[in-house]
């Protein structure tokens, strides 16, 4: 499959097809790295890494993913470089696209990332904006194609902030490759009618569903309960507020019990606030296969390197 020169903003973008390409090569690069065998894909290639937003997974995965395969990654912090500030994001784009061969972008707008895709005219991968943050979930699907075989079919439930960046991009991704798929939240977190509308079509071609609910019975049968944050970068004056709101939201053992199974897992994007959205007994016993998740990050972002950028 050729996806040389494309740019991951959302997973609108990708079929589904592509999406199971990704996460395969990306299993494969895993399989490799584990017996001490990198490769040489981004081999003269300089990556240009934009970060408004602090992070720990995506800078680290960026970096180590690139140099894996023979790349330069080069750092750029919020106070780097002109962004939108002195220079607009048209220019800046135009500049660093006649430098870089890539621009990983993390930060606030969409329309950021989507300005760097069209003036830069080289690949731009989202490392998360506020609505969606693609290469996470590719790291999820690949977490749960490891611990079940298998993700058209699963149920995965997503319990929380349901118009965060996580939920609508799990509920994209979902849709997609036929994940059944709940977001179970209170009715002002739901997220936008439009983008359920969306999904929503995305399962029907897939043989799937998408349930927006606020009904704690929602879990039964999940496969996987899976949360965030309650309030994301950018959003801490309203920590309170949210507290109140989520609190009977959180994910505790009595939540985990409601599926009926006794293999349900947990999943969470990190970094996880112990007490708010999960329980310190639950976030550890579900422990390695919520860091396996966080270590496929990385697999899943030099992945989509190697395919959209590499030799």
């Amino acid at each position: 499959m050729n996806l040389k020169g494309r740019s991951l903003l959302t997973l609108k973008d990708f079929t589904p097809a592509e999406i199971e390409y990704l996460i395969d090569l990306a299993a494969d690069l895993k399989a490799k790295k584990k017996q001490g065998i990198t490769g040489n894909s981004l081999k003269g290639k300089n990556i240009a890494l934009i970060f408004e937003k602090p992070s720990t997974r995506t800078r680290c995965a960026f970096t180590v993913g690139c140099i894996d395969e023979g790349g330069h990654p080069e750092y750029l912090g919020k106070n780097d470089i002109q962004l939108g500030h002195k220079e607009s994001v048209e220019d800046t784009a135009r500049v660093l696209g006649r430098i870089f061969d890539g621009i990983e972008f993390r930060g606030f707008k969409q329309e950021t990332v989507e300005k760097l895709a069209k003036y830069s005219g080289v690949p731009v991968w989202n490392g998360l904006t506020d609505l969606y943050h693609p290469t996470q979930i590719l790291a999820d699907f690949l977490t749960l194609k490891e611990q079940f075989g298998k993700l058209a079919g699963l149920n995965l439930v997503f319990v929380g902030d349901g118009r965060n960046n996580m939920a609508n991009s799990l509920m994209i991704g979902s849709g997609k490759i036929g994940i059944n798929f709940t977001i179970l939240a209170p009715k002002s977190l739901w997220p936008k009618e439009d983008l359920v509308k969306t999904c929503k079509e995305y399962a029907a071609v897939a043989g799937s569903t998408i349930t927006i609910t606020d009904d704690m019975e929602a879990v039964k049968d999940a496969d996987a309960i899976y949360t965030d944050v309650w309030c994301s970068m950018g959003e801490e004056d309203l920590a309170a507020d949210r507290i109140a709101i989520l609190k009977p939201y959180q994910v505790n053992q009595t939540l985990m019990d409601k599926t009926g199974k006794k293999e349900t897992i947990f999943l969470h994007c990190l970094p996880a606030v112990k007490g708010n959205e999960v329980t310190e007994d639950v976030f550890e016993k579900h422990s390695k296969v919520v860091f396996d998740e966080a270590e496929n990050r990385m697999h899943t972002i030099k992945a989509v390197m190697v395919a959209t950028l590499g030799n």
